[in-house]
């Protein structure tokens, strides 16, 4: 590693509090363009080590830290941290097993379902090398196959092409999984995400603790990953939302898949236009789990509007005595401004809310201190009064 980055005197960049982000802005001088995709070390305006990077002068965020200490970005690091990463995790047949700066590899998300992973290469550096990261996990793991899901928009902001492969060079076919008590519906090669939230997992069977003997409205449902869970634990309806038509077409094969046709009614709606048209439905169990409304910082009122409108119309559905299971997944939107949301709709419908429980992402997502983009899933179960 020969090159070296500069922090200029007085900055602030939040690199020297352990962020392991540096924007181009921050630097002393522009980053060398042939450099794009290889490590660098940067230092602060006295010289002291902060870390070893990944550089790419195109993009907002210029270098990302992989390494407190001086090290090369090669296939070397790459096996200890990935090796590294897996053994963190607990042995589950379906679990995230690498996941970007949280486990040291920036722009690197991989997801395991069983036999097959699923790969993403966020940053140019880790594009460059995905030959090499194939072979790690193939000779780590054995896997049946490897797909690489290039296509998610991160990848213009590091000037990459959208792409979807396989190290087999053949599709992979669509797939039945048992996530929890249920089996869904995989698609790897076309589905959200790595084919599916792996995010709210453990989140199925905490909701579903509520669901016996309760009319459920599970709304963005996907692939019905809440509501096939609470119509296994006896819930006495089940109505499943997606906008999405493929959504809501995955989340029915799954009730018939698992023998709840008859117990989970699927429809492709917009939420928010069924709460509308539907004001005398009543619900026992309300479950909210939207997109990210707050894709971004300039995004984040318009978000925190629409977050508010949602749990309205879903306060005024839920019948006295009602359970209301909501989530945010975007680091924007904190935990303050969630509850502030629910707080503020509870007032405008007459609602007194208690929080019962309280969400965050699972330890296969893990939270680096110092970095608050990687706290990203927020939620609440309350009680509705």
């Amino acid at each position: 590693m020969t090159v070296t980055l500069r922090l200029p005197p007085r900055s602030r960049a939040r690199a020297l509090e352990g962020h392991p982000w540096v924007f181009a802005s921050e630097l002393r001088e522009p980053p060398p363009a042939e450099l794009a995709g290889e490590a660098c070390a940067l230092r602060d305006a006295r010289g002291h080590l902060l870390g070893s990077g990944i550089l790419n002068p195109a993009s907002a965020i210029a270098w990302r830290r992989f390494s407190q200490e001086l090290r090369e970005f090669d296939e070397a690091f790459l096996h200890e941290a990935i090796a590294a990463a897996i053994a963190r995790r607990a042995p589950e047949p379906v679990r995230r097993l690498v996941w970007s700066e949280s486990d040291d590899v920036p722009g690197l998300v991989v997801d395991q379902y069983e036999d097959l992973l699923v790969a993403q290469a966020a940053t140019l550096a880790v594009e460059r090398r995905a030959a090499a990261i194939e072979e790690i996990l193939a000779g780590l793991l054995g896997p049946a196959e490897i797909v690489w899901r290039n296509d998610a928009p991160a990848r213009r902001r590091e000037g990459l092409p959208a792409r979807v492969a396989t190290r087999s060079g053949k599709p992979a076919e669509p797939r039945w999984l048992r996530v929890g008590e249920v089996e869904l519906w995989l698609d790897p090669m076309a589905g959200q995400k790595t084919g599916l939230y792996l995010d709210q997992r453990s989140e199925y069977a905490r909701v579903a603790r509520h669901a016996a003997g309760r009319r459920v409205l599970d709304a963005f449902c996907y692939g019905g990953g809440f509501a096939l869970h609470c119509a296994r634990a006896g819930a006495a309806s089940v109505l499943a939302l997606d906008a999405s038509d493929a959504a809501a077409g995955a989340a029915a094969r799954a009730a018939a898949r698992n023998g709840l046709a008859d117990a989970v009614d699927v429809r492709a709606a917009n939420v928010f236009d069924f709460f509308s048209a539907e004001r005398e439905s009543l619900f026992d169990l309300v479950v909210l789990d939207p997109p990210p409304f707050a894709r971004s910082k300039q995004s984040l009122e318009g978000a925190l509007r629409g977050y508010k409108e949602i749990h309205l119309r879903a306060l005024q559905r839920l019948a006295p005595g009602g359970i209301l299971a909501t989530y945010a997944c975007s680091h924007h939107v904190g935990r303050d401004a969630l509850l502030g949301v629910i707080g503020s709709a509870a007032q405008d419908a007459h609602r007194r809310v208690r929080v019962l429980e309280v969400a965050s992402q699972p330890p296969d997502h893990p939270i680096l201190p110092g970095m608050p983009e990687s706290e990203y899933l927020r939620g609440f179960t309350l009680s509705v009064d």
